[in-house]
Formats: structure tokens, C-alpha cells, sequence
């Protein structure tokens, strides 16, 4: 026996397609045999599994499990949660070796996968193609392994409310928050939290619904705020927390309807915390404005730009010590108190944690911070084949010049102007640039640059497409 996925599902972070076209049972069924198998290679049996909210994700998990079943592994369901509900099963837990979330993340209804850890690392990029090499060779253990139902989520609530520990009671009393669940996964955890806080809070669409009735849930694209930024000016709140379809990045906006994106997030929660770990590595992705690797700097910190993807990131955290990092849509990673993993529930308790400590309301912190004109992530269309070579053909026409280059993740280059990047994409067909400037002349200046080398490399931006 052997099973073949299509090539598209195995993407470099987690395996995601579409239900009843390129996604089904017998892929969930093969996926745990595999996996299972692989995780007893390496002295591990026992597995979490959870779901999100989508349509297809308890058919998905029924096979999952018994493929885990059939390679020897015993599973612990979890059931429905949020991604980092399933991340925190397996990290506080010793006898726990492995965890599988089935979700479609901020992907249509029509789409479902799978996020793992294997042994308390990311399982990602080569992980999943040799999974892939291996379903299809059908090198696969036999076995019986049992079920076990835990519901973990009032141990999960308990530990996140810790961060708020030694924090002085009067200081959060006053609190005033919106929270938008987006009737993703994240709500029935949510509603948890929020009744054991401090404050006042106010909810939106926290019952789970696959469809997605009220906006698309993902909190990176501005229009999926407007009905917080309601909430937040009807109310008067002092800021509000949005959350993408499986809860692990964030989304916010101040008091005054403006949006606090990845990278100024991660400039408060960096301030916070550099006031007790003076000297710590902050980690973020390359899409990040500089004026957060300057803020890091200014706050007693070691900026380090790195490569953008979750998994790449965990990676780099653990190979440096990092007790903070973030990317631009929205994963943040918290180790200094926490487990390294993200978890956009949590990150909404430590922004409470940040405004109390550092005496200040987020629409302050956000408003001190400086105006840089940047341009949103844009992604265009280019061939498979090409989409790597360009970048490479960029980098080599840049080391040739005046330019300050950044080869960590595609081509930084820094300019008078600004910085402006150009990277492929590894999950898609696609391109994705960005730049920032203090002025729109210089922004303009800046995508020329983008523009000129594009058309070098015989390619053109074209329009944005979408994740």
C-alpha cells in the first residue's frame, strides 16, 4: 500500500489544499500513517490532534487519527481550538511527541491542511517532501495505537492569564477592549479568556462558522477591521484584537481606528520587554519597517532581520536565544515567559501586559511612533521557474554597484530614500516587493528601482495578487 498527494498540498510550511479537488480522507489518512511512522523512527508515539472550524475538519481528523492509529501512534484529540491551543498541548506536556492541527488558516472555507511539530520543533520544508517520498514509496510502521478525548482549553486560558502576573491590579482595572474572533477557531477559547480578565470587553463573531459569514478572517487586510474600528469608536475603547481564521496572528488597531500592524506590535511588546532583558535579540522578518529594527536599537536591543515564514522563524529563535520575534502578518513569538510558539490569544494578553507596565495607552504607543510611507505587501504572478532566478539575477546586477544589500531573504537594498525588497515567495507562484520611504518622491524613487529591475529580468509587477 502507498499513497501519492498531489504535488500542490505539500507547501514549505504546512500541507494545504482544497477539499474535493486536491484534498480529501485518504490524504488525512495517509499523512498520519506517515507522519506516525516517521515520529516512531525517531522514539515518539504519542501525538495531539485539533481542528479548526472549517466544514471538512472533523472528517479530516477521523482519518487523521486513524492513520496515526494504523502506524502505532496513539492520538490525543484535543478537539476544535484554536492552532496554538493544539502548539501548547504538545509543548507542556512531556509524554506528548508530536502534534497535528488540521486548518485552512485565513484561506476560503473551500480550503483545509495541516500545521505539525514533531518533538517540540517546526516540521516544515524538507520534512514535508520527505512525508510526501514517503507516503508514495509507502514506507509506512504497522501497528495499533489508542484515542484519548482531553480538553485542555481552561489549562490553556490559565496559562495564557499568567502573563499578566505582577502586574499592578489598578493599572489594568480601567482596561477597555474589542475582540474580533472573525467565527474562527479562536472564540470559544476567547470567550474564556476574556471572562477571567481585568476590564471591560466587548466581543464579535466568536461562534465558530466554517463559511465565514461576517468578513474573511484574516486581520492583515485593513477592510477585515471595519467592524472592530466600529466597535472601538462606538464604545470608546482603548483598542481593539483581531484574530485570523486558526488563532496564530494578530491584528489590532488603537483607540483612534488606526491599524497596528506585525511590525508595530512588535515594537511595543519590544519596548516592554527590553525593560527587564536589556541586550536581547529581537528577531523579525525582512518585511519589517526599519523603524522597528531602529526602536529595538534604542530600547537597549540587538535587532536581527531574518527570513520570513513561522517555521523559519521558531528555527532561528532556538538557535539564538531570541525571547521575541514577529513578522508582518502577524505571528508573534513569545519565549521569555512563554513556550516560542505563536499565539495570537496570548499576544492579546501581553498587549494589555505592555500598555500597563509601560504606563501608557496603546493609542499613545502607537502614536509616538514615527509616519514612514510604505507601500503594502504587493505579489504579482511570475513563472515557477523563473521566480528564484530573478531574484538571483537581481542580487548579482546589485553586487556589481553602490547598492546596500541585504541577501538574507531575496534582496533589501537600503537607498537615501528608504529600503525597498524584493523576494519569491515559498508557497506561491509569486513575487513580493515592498518599500518604505520618509516622503512619497522617495517612495516613488523606490519602485522605479523595483520596476528597472524587474524589467532587466524580462518581468513586470503588474497587478497584485492576492495570498
Amino acid at each position: 500500500m502507498s499513497h501519492t498527494f498531489d504535488p500542490t498540498i505539500l507547501r514549505e510550511y504546512d500541507i494545504r489544499g482544497i477539499i474535493g479537488e486536491t484534498l480529501g480522507a485518504d490524504d488525512a489518512r495517509a499523512i498520519g500513517r506517515t507522519f506516525g511512522s516517521m515520529l516512531r523512527e525517531a522514539g515518539g508515539e504519542r501525538v495531539a490532534v485539533g481542528y479548526d472550524g472549517r466544514v471538512s475538519s472533523p472528517m479530516l481528523e477521523h482519518a487523521l487519527v486513524e492513520g496515526l492509529n494504523a502506524a502505532g501512534c496513539d492520538a490525543v484529540r484535543v478537539g476544535l481550538g484554536p492552532t496554538p491551543m493544539l502548539y501548547y498541548a504538545e509543548a507542556s506536556d512531556r509524554d506528548i511527541d508530536g502534534g497535528i492541527q488540521i486548518t485552512g488558516s485565513h484561506n476560503p472555507p473551500n480550503y483545509n491542511g495541516f500545521k505539525m511539530v514533531f518533538q517540540g520543533r517546526p516540521f516544515f520544508g524538507g520534512d514535508i517532501q520527505e512525508l510526501g517520498r514517503r507516503s508514495a514509496a509507502g514506507e509506512w510502521s504497522d501497528g495499533t495505537g489508542t484515542v484519548e478525548d482531553r480538553d485542555i482549553v481552561d489549562e490553556y486560558v490559565s496559562r495564557m492569564i499568567t502573563a499578566l502576573d505582577g502586574i499592578d491590579a489598578e493599572a489594568l482595572e480601567g482596561i477597555r477592549v474589542g475582540w474580533d474572533a472573525g467565527n474562527g477557531s479562536a472564540g470559544p477559547a476567547l470567550e474564556k479568556l476574556v471572562a477571567r480578565l481585568p476590564g471591560e470587553h466587548h466581543l464579535l463573531y466568536t461562534e465558530v462558522d466554517g463559511e465565514f459569514p461576517n468578513h474573511h478572517p484574516d486581520p492583515t487586510v485593513e477592510e477585515n477591521l471595519a467592524d472592530l474600528k466600529k466597535l472601538v469608536s462606538a464604545k470608546s475603547l482603548d483598542f481593539g484584537v483581531a484574530f485570523d481564521g486558526d488563532g496564530d496572528r494578530i491584528g489590532a488597531i488603537d483607540g483612534e481606528g488606526r491599524v497596528i500592524w506585525g511590525d508595530q506590535l512588535l515594537m511595543i511588546y519590544a519596548e516592554d520587554l527590553l525593560t527587564t532583558m536589556s541586550g536581547a535579540t529581537i528577531i523579525a522578518d525582512v518585511k519589517a519597517s526599519r523603524a522597528l529594527f531602529d526602536h529595538v536599537e534604542k530600547c537597549g536591543g540587538e535587532p536581527l532581520m531574518w527570513k520570513t515564514g513561522h517555521s523559519l522563524i521558531k528555527s532561528k529563535m532556538k538557535e539564538t536565544g531570541s525571547p521575541l520575534a514577529g513578522e508582518m502578518s502577524g505571528h508573534v513569538f513569545f519565549a521569555d515567559e512563554y513556550y516560542g510558539f505563536d499565539d495570537a490569544l496570548y499576544a492579546g494578553v501581553r498587549l494589555l501586559a505592555a500598555s500597563a507596565r509601560l504606563g501608557k495607552s496603546v493609542t499613545d504607543l502607537r502614536g509616538a511612533m514615527p509616519d514612514m510611507i510604505n507601500t503594502p505587501e504587493m505579489r504579482f504572478q511570475v513563472d515557477e521557474s523563473r521566480k528564484f532566478a530573478a531574484i538571483e539575477e537581481v542580487k548579482d546586477r546589485l553586487a556589481n554597484s553602490d547598492a546596500q544589500v541585504n541577501g538574507t531573504d531575496g534582496v533589501r537594498v537600503n537607498t537615501e530614500d528608504g529600503w525597498w525588497l524584493l523576494r519569491a515567495s515559498n508557497t506561491q507562484d509569486v513575487l513580493v516587493a515592498r518599500a518604505e520611504s520618509d516622503t512619497q518622491e522617495g517612495l516613488a524613487r523606490l519602485m522605479d528601482q523595483i520596476d528597472e529591475q524587474l524589467r532587466l529580468s524580462g518581468l513586470e509587477r503588474g497587478e497584485s495578487v492576492g495570498h
